[in-house]
């Protein structure tokens, strides 16, 4: 059988990633919070034709690099980011000989549904062990 992920996670490895998958989500956060807090910094300068460049657009720069490694870190992982605001995350999984995701999100305690990988989170069914 041709499956879509290479990478399967077992219920307990999803769940073994989850204290990284939370500091990474904390770290986007940081760094999104602090982009857009430049960009609104940045923009009347924009707008008004300056020739913008030093401390400014260098920290802009380091925001940028640091959400791009954190995405980076969830691709390797082959974890998908399905709405980073609510830290909604699948984890491709095989559940009873089917392709399936783990679905969790940032204010859960633990990892407690799975849904079909077409129907999203409209779909999740209770894991049978939680």
């Amino acid at each position: 059988m041709a499956w879509q992920f290479q990478k399967h996670y077992t219920l307990e490895e999803a769940r073994a990633m989850l204290p990284k998958v939370r500091q990474w989500l904390d770290e986007l956060k940081e760094a999104r919070t602090r982009l857009a807090q430049l960009e609104r910094r940045l923009a009347p300068l924009l707008k008004a034709g300056h020739d913008v460049g030093g401390e400014l657009v260098h920290q802009r720069v380091k925001s940028i690099a640091a959400i791009q490694k954190r995405l980076h870190e969830f691709h390797l992982k082959e974890i998908q980011i399905k709405d980073l605001d609510r830290g909604l995350l699948d984890f491709p999984a095989i559940l009873a000989g089917r392709e399936v995701f783990f679905c969790w999100e940032s204010d859960e305690e633990d990892i407690e549904f799975w849904h079909e990988l077409d129907t999203g989170y409209a779909g999740r069914v209770r894991l049978p062990e939680a």
